[in-house]
Order: C-alpha cells, then structure tokens, then sequence
C-alpha cells in the first residue's frame, strides 16, 4: 500500500506486462471485523499499481476482482453486466467497493490514456500453496487445514455455519492457464467472469465431505450453526468465458480436493497457516 515501495519495484524490475494479485485478503469472520481496513489498504494498492503501471507504460495489466464484488440483492446468475448495480453483501462491504473500483479505474486509464488495463472475475480459488490460516484464510484451505488437526488430534471436527451455502470453486492450476490467455489474448477493457459452469456449484458441506473422504478422517463431523454463514450464494455464469474458450477443461472438484489435502498433508510444517 506504499506508493515509494511499488515505484522502487516497477523502477527495478520495469514490466511490460502486469497480472495485479496483490491484496489485503481474509476470510468471512476477518473481513466483518475490519471493513474500514480492507477498504482503505486495498483502495491503495489498487491505486499505486495501475498509476505506475500507466507512469512505467505497462502494455497491459490483468488486475483480480472477486465475485463478492457483486449485489447482495440480485437475480442468479449473476454477470460482467451486473457489477455496479447495488451494494455489495453487508459482510465485506470495504473489500467489495475497494474491488469494484479497479473496473472504475481501468475504465479511466482506458478512456483517458488508452491504457490496456482490464480485470478478471474468478470464482472462490482453492489448490496447493494456499494460505491455510483457520481464522483468516479462505473455507477450503482452512477446512484442510481443520480436517489435518482433527485427524492427528482424534478430535471431531468442527465446521462454522450450516454447510448449506453454495459456492463455485475454481482450482488454481486452471485459473492460472486462464490468467495467460486473458493476458496474451483477451482485449476487452470490461472484466470476465472466470468460472466453472452454474452445473458445478457445490454446497459447503459438499466440499467438507469432499475433504473428509479425501484425507481419511472417519471421527464426527460437527455444523456448528450459532456461526454465521455469509451470503447463501453467488453463482456466475460463465458464457462470456464460453464464447471465447468453448472447449476448455476445468479440473475434476473432487480430483482437485484430492491435490489440494495430499499437498498440505504432505508440507504441513512449512505451509502457510
């Protein structure tokens, strides 16, 4: 969020090309605790990077949004088209609007400078090397990371919320591929959902029972409701995707679940947690 600090990396490395990850990121519970944080940090870094992006003259920058950018009150599935048409859910409302305003800024850099500056909107990411805090990381990682401790502990484990919420996940060696072709190929100014199919959605307690099998653990598995469940669901479409990569092939949920657990089994003490 240092202005000095993203100059001296531009000044040293001087890219032509630009994919924006850089975020201040957590889970449900971190982010109703800090929106203030989440939306000031994040409206800073956004800013740094595509201001010198544009000073650098950066060819092309591909900058990550997230589906939570979306309405809370909306019709499903939700689109590219629907971004700015209400607030955002009340949960992560400053992560939200920070968010949105990267296609703002995109927009301006475009239309004032010509800049190539466009966003991506993946679905919630899982696979290996993730960040598996249980308190702030995201639900898969850290329902491994819960699944692992249950396990070695004989311990029930214990999963907040209903499980009933829905969500589309997209593993991360997919987005990756994605990733490239948007920056070698994708020339729109106006962001993509980047998604598996409305068909794929799962609920949470799909994906906890995905886990459970996957590493194993045979002990009780507890929905501790008095826990918030966030938004119900977020599902996308993903045409737009479609009618540029008809034929691409998204990982297997359950083969990616798989792959994901083996690697933090296999790196638990030196994974992010």
């Amino acid at each position: 969020s240092s202005l000095e600090d993203t100059k001296k990396i531009f000044e040293q490395h001087k890219p032509t090309h630009v994919i924006h990850l850089a975020a201040m990121v957590g889970g449900l519970f971190r982010n109703m605790k800090q929106n203030l944080d989440f939306f000031r940090v994040n409206c800073a870094i956004n800013d740094n990077i595509l201001q010198c992006s544009f000073e650098y003259k950066v060819k092309k920058v591909v900058s990550c949004l997230s589906t939570c950018i979306f309405p809370d009150k909306t019709t499903y599935p939700i689109d590219e088209t629907m971004v700015h048409l209400g607030p955002p859910h009340t949960s992560n409302f400053g992560y939200s609007y920070a968010k949105r305003m990267i296609d703002v800024l995109n927009k301006g850099y475009h239309q004032q400078h010509g800049c190539q500056f466009t966003s991506v909107i993946p679905t919630n990411i899982y696979g290996p090397h993730d960040n598996y805090n249980v308190d702030d990381g995201h639900v898969i990682p850290g329902l491994i990371h819960k699944t692992f401790v249950a396990k070695r502990d004989g311990k029930p484990l214990t999963v907040w919320g209903s499980g009933k919420p829905l969500r589309q996940f997209i593993f991360s060696q997919d987005l990756a591929r994605l990733f490239v072709w948007v920056l070698r190929e994708y020339q729109e100014i106006d962001p993509i959902v980047l998604s598996v199919g409305e068909e794929d959605e799962v609920s949470i307690k799909d994906v906890v029972y995905s886990i459970v099998e996957a590493a194993g653990f045979t002990g009780e598995v507890i929905f501790d409701t008095t826990k918030s469940d966030g938004q119900f669901k977020k599902t996308a479409s993903n045409a737009k995707l479609r009618k540029y990569l008809p034929g691409f092939k998204f990982t297997d949920f359950r083969q990616g679940i798989k792959e994901s657990v083996d690697w933090f089994f296999a790196n638990y003490d030196v994974a992010r947690k």
